[in-house]
């Protein structure tokens, strides 16, 4: 028994190859309605319709391959009549039988509304008028990419681009490179809470109480036994307890009322003046300390202040680096001696740096900027070195030596 099976022809498709259309095309009950560049007004059925274009029966030799024309795609949905406005070109003629155009600037809702009609009509669905209408009210369509269709770019406009490129990129990297050193100083590195210049010296006191005026300013130098300041006392404060009783007569009391003491300050060594601790006009009292002198041979070191957590770090002889307020350079150092902090059980060990440099006692209480990285700078010291190679290979002798420089 031997059977016979035919594949049942929709005659209202248009059966094409896959490669030549990129639309199916189909036949539907739709006219076409266009102004001839004559002017002609004219109305024609379709002989088919896809999204991309349609074809239609002319009827006479108007039209021409290549031309635009203006119309409208007329539908008749549920009995209501619905027009599109299109703008197509002829790209094909067969006399005045058949006419093949194709759409321009048709708009995403128009495409939408051309689907929905030839999906319906495919699947024998029913073209409801409602969903047409909102078919044709959505806006969630993708926008057109900007200059899809500009012509290429010149040789400026490419160096413009990779120019672009290639500061974001850079950009990109410093910005890298700044977050991995954020890291590596919070995890890595330990800081000290806060740490001075200290510098041995000695104190010039107020030998009685007194309003004291300097005659130096800090960080002069002065020879020992030179005057560095004056105070003046009341006279009735000064002889207050030396005079007999009998001597506080009114009289004599009315004398030395008003009157007033000079004295002066001098200096106990060759110092330099590091501080001045009481105003000029202000009153000290007795054994006040008025300025702190430190010898001119003294040598200048780093007191710094850690946290207990640091203690496995703190070990005579670890090598540290700071810097001192108002400078720009680091410079380098080592631990000598820990102690905690006011000599007892604290929370804070007290360190001793010395400088692998000499600091300047004119330095003395200024505030320090302390570190102590791993491996004993090593690794930055490595990095440094690395740095200055690049740069000298990169940039001319004079910027390689600001690298290198630290600038």
């Amino acid at each position: 028994m031997s059977a016979v099976i035919s594949p049942s022809i929709n005659s209202n498709v248009v059966h094409e190859a896959e490669a030549q259309r990129q639309y199916a095309r189909l036949k539907l009950p739709a006219r076409i309605r266009y102004v001839t560049p004559q002017g002609q007004e004219i109305e024609a059925p379709l002989l088919d319709l896809s999204v991309g274009g349609f074809s239609f029966q002319p009827g006479n030799s108007l039209l021409k391959e290549g031309q635009y024309c203006h119309g409208k795609l007329m539908f008749e949905v549920e009995g209501i009549g619905f027009a599109m406005d299109v703008e197509f070109q002829v790209r094909s003629l067969e006399g005045s039988r058949r006419a093949g155009c194709e759409f321009h600037h048709l708009r995403p809702r128009e495409q939408a509304a051309l689907r929905y009609v030839i999906s319906s009509f495919l699947s024998g669905e029913l073209i409801n008028v409602g969903d047409l209408i909102s078919t044709l009210q959505r806006d969630n369509f993708t926008k057109p990419r900007k200059g899809g269709d500009a012509a290429p770019a010149g040789l400026f406009g490419r160096m413009r681009a990779v120019s672009l490129s290639f500061g974001l990129f850079m950009v990109g990297v410093v910005a890298a490179g700044y977050v991995l050193y954020q890291l590596y100083d919070i995890y890595f590195i330990t800081h000290a809470d806060s740490a001075q210049v200290a510098v041995p010296g000695q104190q010039v006191s107020m030998p009685r109480e007194g309003a004291v005026q300097a005659l130096v300013k800090v960080g002069d130098t002065v020879a020992k036994g030179a005057p560095v300041g004056t105070f003046s006392s009341n006279m009735m404060d000064v002889l207050k307890g030396v005079l007999p009783t009998e001597d506080l007569t009114p009289d004599n009391l009315q004398r030395l009322f008003g009157k007033t003491f000079q004295g002066t300050l001098t200096s106990p060594c060759d110092c330099r003046v590091t501080a001045q601790l009481i105003g000029d006009g202000q009153t000290a009292g007795k054994g006040s300390a008025v300025f702190l002198m430190s010898p001119v041979d003294s040598v200048a070191t780093v007191e710094a202040r850690f946290p207990y957590r640091a203690f496995n770090e703190l070990q005579p002889g670890t090598a540290v680096s700071f810097i001192v307020a108002g400078e720009k350079e680091e410079r380098a150092g080592h631990i000598t001696t820990l102690a905690l902090q006011d000599g007892g059980l604290a929370s804070d060990i007290r360190v001793m740096i010395q400088p692998d440099e000499p600091l300047g006692t004119e330095l003395a209480k200024r505030p320090v900027d302390v570190r102590i990285r791993p491996f004993g700078n090593v690794f930055d010291d490595r990095l440094v070195k690395e740095g200055e190679v690049l740069a000298s290979k990169l940039l001319p002798a004079g910027d390689s030596r600001n690298v290198a420089a630290g600038e």
